[in-house]
């Protein structure tokens, strides 16, 4: 059997969003779970990375209550191209956001709406002021995702 691909695609513009990508990295190359992991910034994520994945994590930041502008950019090329082959794939996100996040979350619902990706979870809003807590919190995301793909769960 073919090993799996999970596709992160994170934004990741600071020291502290980069810390998220790499905990999701390294979450979902956790010792025990045997796929392949990809990870990839938004504006260099192509059709064919996705295409090629079993599942995708998805990382932005909420910028003026929406997604990070590479973000939607990474949907804008990628949205047609994988629109009939890729639905049903399972997805998770997470959104780092100072004050709210579910500007970004409504949007990504209606977008992953019409690809007809399945949510493993609901998002992950890393709220407020930085904590430490929110790399755990991004590393665990990654691993279920990991894990369940793995496994055939999703």
């Amino acid at each position: 059997m073919a090993t799996k691909t999970l596709l992160i695609v994170a934004h990741a513009p600071s020291p502290n969003t980069e810390k998220l990508a790499q905990a999701a990295y390294e979450g979902a190359n956790h010792h025990d779970i045997n796929i392949n992991v990809v990870l990839k910034s938004p504006q260099d994520t192509q059709p064919n990375d996705v295409l090629a994945a079993d599942a995708l994590l998805l990382g932005t930041t909420e910028n003026l209550a929406y997604m990070a502008g590479l973000t939607k950019d990474f949907f804008d090329r990628c949205y047609y191209p994988v629109l009939e082959e890729k639905q049903g794939m399972p997805f998770a996100l997470y959104i780092r956001a100072g004050q709210d996040g579910t500007g970004t979350k409504l949007a990504m619902k209606t977008i992953t709406t019409g690809l007809r990706w399945e949510w493993i979870q609901e998002a992950l809003i890393l709220q407020g002021e930085w904590q430490e807590v929110f790399t755990e919190q991004v590393e665990e995301l990654a691993m279920t995702l990991a894990a369940g793909v793995e496994a055939g769960i999703y």
